[in-house]
């Protein structure tokens, strides 16, 4: 015999009309990238400018935000990263176990490895071969010519990393990177405590591999999840997002900045930018992720895990760190870097997503 279905009550039926509105929205906001939509109005509604003088010079008036690339398969974009030689974007599917190549030539999107252990954050160094950080194996490795793969660091003071999570090359050929401990450490089972996750292995911090020796050294502790993170177009300063705030109820969402020293370590640890926005007659804050730097010493981030109006890129002032413009996306940004011929194009990594668009300026370093 059939169960039977109660009557809806006004709570109940507001709650489900809610919910309707809102799934509508969000599937209207995916058929502005869909083949047929209808052309989009310059200048681009999605382009916000906060601080006209600074965003302005930044962007450009007749450019589209564009969906370059859309898969229901894929779980969890990430990690992209521009290869100027190949003329192609890498991104990794941390879940899906796999990364993917967009060639600028075609828009061809092809698996480039499967699988890839997991991967997260990706770039190069200055000879063009590939560094990736892997969560399944703790690590970061390098691509070699021949494909082969070279284990670079997995490893600090006889423990396992974490689950290294984003790097960059500093010219002298350091690679320095972040292991806040996501993915690795991630337990699905929730049986252990610090929010459904295990224990770290290391206190979670930034590292710096020296080129050559291979020597590894931890450059600063002091933030609690360090995730992205670049360099200044000098390279005189590191900008890290923490995403602390995860895990750790003392942890603000902000992105941290220090002055490099000799090209080694870091001083001078302090507060860039704040994620914190009013929104709506209220603040909010989400979650920076991925950071990339402009020629200017810009801050372009991605943001996410707020909602409509605020996901997508966040734009920060070299100057004092204040928001000068935004770039909403219909989904969570994961990372961003510039590419293109030019390094004048955007390409953003959104959940199921990968998104694109000019702008005005160029990305200060190779990825």
């Amino acid at each position: 015999m059939p169960s039977r279905i109660p009557a809806p009550n006004r709570r109940t039926f507001l709650a489900a009309s809610a919910a309707a509105l809102t799934a509508a929205a969000t599937l209207k906001a995916h058929d502005e990238y869909a083949a047929d939509a209808a052309p989009v109005r310059y200048p681009d509604y999605r382009i916000v400018h906060i601080d006209e003088d600074r965003f302005g010079k930044l962007v450009l008036g007749n450019t589209p935000v564009q969906r370059v690339y859309h898969s229901k398969s894929m779980l969890w974009a990430e990690g992209p990263a521009w290869n100027g030689a190949g003329r192609y974007l890498i991104w990794s599917d941390i879940p899906n176990n796999v990364q993917h190549r967009w060639l600028e030539e075609d828009g061809h999107v092809s698996t480039i490895r499967n699988p890839s252990n997991n991967s997260n954050g990706n770039t190069f160094d200055f000879h063009g071969r590939q560094i990736s950080c892997e969560h399944l194996t703790r690590s970061v490795v390098r691509y070699e010519r021949d494909g082969t793969r070279t284990v670079l660091a997995d490893s600090f003071n006889g423990k396992s990393l974490n689950a290294p999570n984003d790097a960059v090359v500093h010219p002298n050929g350091d690679i320095w990177f972040t292991d806040p401990g996501y993915g690795a450490l991630m337990d699905y089972e929730g049986r252990n405590a610090n929010n459904g996750s295990l224990q770290p292995y290391q206190k979670e911090a930034v590292y710096r591999l020296q080129l050559g020796s291979g020597k590894l050294t931890q450059v600063t502790d002091e933030i609690f999840k360090p995730n992205g993170l670049c360099f200044s177009p000098d390279y005189k300063k590191l900008y890290v997002a923490d995403t602390g705030s995860s895990h750790y109820k003392a942890a603000k969402k902000e992105i941290k900045v220090w002055d490099v020293a000799s090209e080694q370590s870091l001083e001078n640890g302090r507060v860039f930018a704040s994620m914190d926005m009013e929104l709506n007659g209220e603040v909010v804050a989400g979650q920076a992720d991925g950071i990339r730097c402009d020629v200017e010493g810009n801050i372009w981030s991605s943001a996410g895990w707020t909602g409509a109006g605020y996901d997508g890129v966040h734009v920060f002032g070299h100057e004092d760190g204040e928001r000068i413009g935004q770039i909403i996306l219909p989904e969570i940004c994961s990372n961003l870097c510039f590419g293109g011929t030019k390094r004048n194009r955007l390409f953003m990594t959104a959940s199921q997503s990968v998104y694109a668009m000019y702008v005005h300026t160029r990305g200060a370093h190779i990825t």
